[in-house]
């Protein structure tokens, strides 16, 4: 079988692969002939366009080739091979996605439950935590929404037909999840129609149109995040977790014993040295380090901003600190808040994920746009001139930086003024 592969930047490729192959196992195939790092990040993300695009990751242990079989002619599909740092984040933070106020346990359970706790009663085939909360409805055959109490349990999705009462007169069927698949809402209320940006659906297997959709969104991106992640595990259970704690094995072979490993090294484990006098020597004043480190950044710059003239002489380059940033991966020129915040979505909410771009509102500014909490965070980088000198600051002039990419450089590796630090950069992804 052949399937066409597109690539972050839009590009794509031909695949021969046979007709049993899990989405895993084309994952790492893609990975190793790519010589890709952060391997347990990829993901295979299908993306159905109907008057709007949606999408749906596909998990590691389905078959590619069942998935594409579902297809039909009408429909507009492409598989997308590109990274989601979110991929399993449940499991390793559950309590960050199941805010109290939407879970509750059975009456049995105590309510403060541990971390592994909550895991283990979302992948029991006995019990399962209840969902709950408002969302909005798109009423079937027509242009208008309702908002409506949903809860969320075993036997699938119900409704409240009469306020936020649970009493099984009031619960009305709304979906279950065996024979249709979760996707999320790619495109903002404009084009989707939808009375918010948080939006998911229900497709029907072998269906096709937006009729057959069903469709509900949230009213802000935790609110969505909860609902999702909840059905995701009601529905595949105790395999995901499987496909968490075995990321490497499959058909190809690729396990952790026969992949090179990367040298892994602890922060806590690193030092500040000092190799300008005749013996090197450990910093350990953090203030010094510090000092040192930025006065180090500066002359890096200094001497990376003169080239050679035709004549052999240097010219200093006055201008690359304004635009040397432009050739980074985690620059994006011109994109809106919503374009930033809906990129940073498809890499995953998880903490450190980021990118930069040219502020809208004031042209000489930049906007770091910023993953932290399940919250998508923006600060304001200021260009700030000094005895004729350009700087760039986050913190008014407290901490200065003489382009774009030294000021990444630092907060990747300290917080700062930031939440967390800089960890996954979005590389700009084509729809």
């Amino acid at each position: 079988q052949v399937i066409k592969v597109y690539s972050e930047d839009d590009t794509s490729r031909a695949l021969e692969v046979p007709s049993d192959i899990t989405a895993r196992d084309v994952c790492q195939l893609l990975i190793l002939k790519n010589h890709y790092l952060d391997i347990c990040f990829w993901i295979f993300l299908l993306i159905i366009f109907f008057c709007f695009p949606i999408g749906r990751a596909i998990e590691d242990h389905e078959l590619v080739m069942e998935v594409q079989s579902n297809w039909v002619m009408e429909e507009e599909n492409k598989l997308y091979f590109r990274k989601n740092y979110a991929k399993y984040e449940f499991f390793k933070n559950p309590l960050s996605f199941f805010p109290d106020h939407m879970i509750s346990f059975p009456s049995e359970t105590s309510a403060a439950l541990s971390h592994s706790g909550i895991l283990q009663m979302f992948l029991s085939s006995s019990t399962y935590p209840e969902i709950h909360g408002y969302l909005h409805a798109k009423e079937q055959g027509k242009k208008s929404w309702k908002k409506l109490y949903f809860l969320l349990r075993r036997s699938g999705l119900y409704f409240s037909t009469k306020g936020t009462s649970k009493e099984p007169r009031h619960l009305q069927f709304f979906c279950e999840f065996s024979n249709s698949d979760m996707y999320m809402s790619l495109t903002g209320k404009k084009i989707s129609g939808a009375p918010t940006n948080y939006g998911f659906c229900f497709k029907p297997n072998k269906s096709g149109g937006t009729r057959d959709l069903k469709q509900l969104c949230a009213d802000d991106e935790q609110s969505r995040t909860c609902w999702m992640t909840a059905i995701r595990l009601l529905k595949y259970g105790m395999q995901l977790y499987q496909n968490y704690m075995q990321p490497y094995q499959g058909r190809s072979g690729c396990s952790p014993l026969n992949i090179t490993p990367m040298r892994s090294i602890s922060e806590n484990s690193l030092v500040a040295m000092d190799f300008s006098g005749h013996r090197s020597r450990i910093i350990e004043n953090p203030t010094e380090a510090l000092s040192v480190a930025v006065e180090e950044g500066l002359a890096w710059r200094r001497r990376g901003c003169l080239r050679l003239n035709s004549h052999g002489s240097p010219i200093a380059m006055s201008n690359m600190g304004m635009s040397i940033h432009r050739s980074q991966s985690w620059f994006h020129h011109k994109i809106s808040r919503e374009e930033a915040q809906r990129l940073i979505l498809q890499h995953g909410l998880v903490d450190g994920v980021f990118l930069v771009r040219d502020s809208q509102s004031n042209p000489k500014t930049f906007v770091l746009s910023l993953s932290h909490g399940l919250k998508i965070k923006h600060f304001q980088i200021v260009p700030l001139e000094d005895d004729g000198k350009l700087f760039y600051t986050l913190d008014d002039g407290h901490t200065r930086f003489t382009d774009l990419i030294q000021l990444v450089e630092f907060y990747q590796l300290n917080k700062g003024v930031l939440p967390c630090k800089l960890k996954h950069y979005c590389a700009r992804i084509a729809l």
